[in-house]
């Protein structure tokens, strides 16, 4: 496992290439092409069952070996996939209990993609089948190393008769006895108990008004399948391919999907990055992304894969983006790498010119001749293939981490609290204080270990156990700072409501009640500090009463004026904040300041909007990242000046950028 981990370490870019679209005629140029401009890795095959499969037991690799000999041949690596995700027409023909059946009874009908049950037992046998001849055939090809398992897993809801089955046994194992079941889903609520097991199944219907407990196990469930799904293919790979690693790339955050738990088996995550090019977005898509970023390195806590990068602009299902403004491929791909890719893979070499991605833009459109995007491409290349010693085997390492919770997510998507109220939004407004402040922050699974952290944000623990209380409160005793939000403590982990004054089990150690609360959607609400400095929150207001702790905003308007709005209690050594409202940027940006100068935390003041820095760290040395994410230039005024690996030269501590400029910084 190290071995393979350290073999996906390479710092390389590369493209997504699709052989099976194109006159082989065209291979061989495009290879070299490839080569000539820096890339020194594709990804191939994720869609090309049809191709290497035309009918049962069939196969048809010939075309792929050419493909990969001339790869071979131009030292270019190869990612395969395994092509799960979109089953050939002939097998859903034979096996159509491959097809996903929605809650209407309408099935999911082959053509597109994604069109496969992950419980389907043709579509188990008939991959493994694929993927054995795949893994046999390559197994020592000296072009591949690694593979990427289906593509863009997403909870499908399916409700075919095998999920149905697969559900009630799920739920049989976990439960034992109707007894637990009726008691842990609380069905004598509009007398909906079970008198026989033939009763339990997928939710029919799908009806949002459905019980909360069930609908949060259907939800876990699919994770459980999913992750079996995946198992099943990655032991085919480990067994004819020892030497190689596996990934996924996961897509589009949040997701439904528990990425901790399906990435456990996994030995690099990647994720596919789409920054949006709307200028209109400016002001929030680098942070956005940012965020996806630092999520993904959080599936692993470790250093993550690219697996698709924007280089043009989308379009397909909807109408096409704005094409990237100059730089912007070059600074979006390098933010990814600040934040801890190793490899950077572009989505696609070639703009599509049949299907329905047409549109997608590659870094060559359908001209087939390079222009300025391409160039931009080729810049990018030379720069990282330049820096690859120096950064290679470098993370990123952060004091700060946000704690981010796949069942909160889904139980909050079950039982909406407000209007605007969005679980992964809060987060993501928590995250762009941070990084807006220079503060590196890691997005972990809730229940992660926090050694090695400062601080801590836990946004709306809805669901709690004693476990993770347990280990809020040993950190924060211990000296560090924790932040607790409104909608903590609401629920057991059976998603039934806790008979406790709120926050439930973190009321210890926040040192607060909530006395009552009033859900005030996207109405705003104005709040006063100490030295009666206004500000602004929304979505819900939890009215405090002090247990030990000591009030540090009020409201200011309201039938709750002049009550506690958010409090401070010190615990052990440290402290434990609660904001019983969610406040605006403004405030939660002096906020975290304050801490940070508290705790000792590198911030660097006065970022412009769009700037963003990132530091990694390795046995070679400290870098930093300055990247000018926006159309407008800046400056940034450092600590100290340091030399520039980019450009080789001695830069001032006050750096100039151009529209999306980017720099890096020797700092040790």
């Amino acid at each position: 496992m190290k071995n393979k981990y350290i073999d996906a370490q390479q710092m390389q870019i590369g493209v997504v290439y699709y052989p099976e679209h194109w006159e082989p005629s065209l291979w061989e140029g495009d290879i070299r092409l490839m080569q000539e401009t820096g890339v020194r890795l594709v990804r191939l095959a994720e869609f090309a069952w049809s191709r290497m499969e035309p009918s049962p037991g069939q196969y048809t690799f010939e075309w792929l070996d050419r493909v990969l000999d001339l790869f071979s041949k131009y030292q270019i690596h190869v990612v395969l996939c395994t092509p799960t995700n979109t089953p050939p027409r002939w097998l859903t023909e034979l096996k159509p209990d491959i097809l996903p059946v929605f809650a209407n009874g309408d099935t999911h009908h082959p053509g597109v993609r994604g069109h496969r049950c992950y419980n389907s037992e043709s579509l188990r046998d008939y991959g493994a089948r694929i993927i054995t001849q795949m893994t046999m055939r390559y197994g020592n090809h000296p072009a591949v190393i690694g593979w990427q398992l289906d593509n863009e897993y997403w909870v499908i809801d399916c409700h075919c008769d095998t999920c149905n089955r697969c559900f009630r046994k799920w739920v049989q194992e976990k439960y034992g006895t109707l007894e637990n079941v009726n008691r842990e889903w609380g069905t004598v609520v509009w007398s909906g108990e079970y008198s026989d097991w033939s009763q339990v199944g997928v939710p029919y219907g799908g009806s949002r008004h459905q019980n909360p407990s069930y609908l949060l196990d259907f939800a876990r469930f699919q994770w459980d399948c999913i992750a079996e799904f995946q198992r099943s293919q990655i032991c085919i790979i480990r067994e004819n391919c020892p030497g190689h690693w596996v990934t996924h790339n996961f897509h589009t955050y949040p997701q439904r999907l528990n990425l901790y738990q399906i990435g456990a088996d996994l030995d690099v995550a990647s994720f596919d990055y789409y920054p949006n090019t709307d200028p209109g977005k400016q002001a929030t898509g680098p942070y956005s992304g940012a965020l996806s970023l630092d999520v993904t390195r959080g599936i692993k806590r470790r250093n993550f894969w690219i697996m698709e990068q924007l280089s043009g602009p989308p379009g397909c299902w909807f109408p096409t983006w704005r094409t990237p403004y100059p730089g912007f491929i070059r600074a979006f791909s390098w933010q990814a790498i600040a934040r801890g890719a190793d490899t950077v893979v572009h989505f696609r070499w070639r703009s599509a010119v049949a299907g329905a991605e047409q549109f997608w833009h590659g870094l060559i459109d359908q001209s087939n001749v390079p222009g300025r995007r391409f160039n931009e491409f080729a810049e990018l290349c030379g720069e990282v293939n330049t820096l690859a010693d120096k950064l290679q085997g470098t993370v990123p390492v952060s004091e700060a981490a946000i704690l981010l919770s796949h069942e909160h997510l889904e139980a909050l998507r079950i039982q909406p609290q407000a209007e605007g109220f969005d679980y992964y939004e809060n987060v993501k407004d928590y995250h762009r204080a941070l990084t807006k402040l220079g503060i590196g922050c890691d997005v972990i699974e809730w229940t992660q270990g926090l050694d090695g952290y400062k601080l801590v944000v836990a946004p709306s623990f809805y669901l709690l156990n004693t476990e993770v209380t347990a280990a809020l409160e040993r950190f924060a005793a211990a000296g560090g700072t924790v932040i607790v939000t409104s909608r903590s403590g609401v629920k057991h982990m059976n998603n039934q409501h806790v008979m406790l004054p709120l926050p439930g089990l973190l009321a210890k150690c926040t040192g607060v009640k909530v006395e009552e609360y009033d859900p005030i959607g996207r109405t705003a609400v104005r709040i006063v500090d100490d030295m009666e400095h206004s500000y602004q929150g929304s979505q819900w207001c939890d009215v405090l009463s002090l247990h030990g702790a000591e009030a540090i905003l009020w409201y200011d308007e309201e039938f709750y004026k002049g009550t506690p709005a958010a409090a401070v209690n010190r615990f052990g050594q440290g402290k434990v904040y609660y904001l019983g409202i969610h406040l605006e940027e403004a405030y939660l940006q002096r906020l975290f300041r304050e801490i940070a100068e508290e705790l000792g935390l590198m911030v660097v003041s006065d970022l412009p909007e769009g700037v963003q820095i990132a530091i990694r760290t390795g046995a070679a040395g400290s870098y930093l990242f300055v990247l000018n994410l926006s159309r407008e230039p800046h400056q940034v005024t450092l600590p100290a000046a340091y030399s520039s690996l980019l450009y080789g030269a001695e830069r001032g501590n006050v750096l100039s950028l151009a529209p999306y400029g980017v720099d890096i910084l020797q700092l040790s």
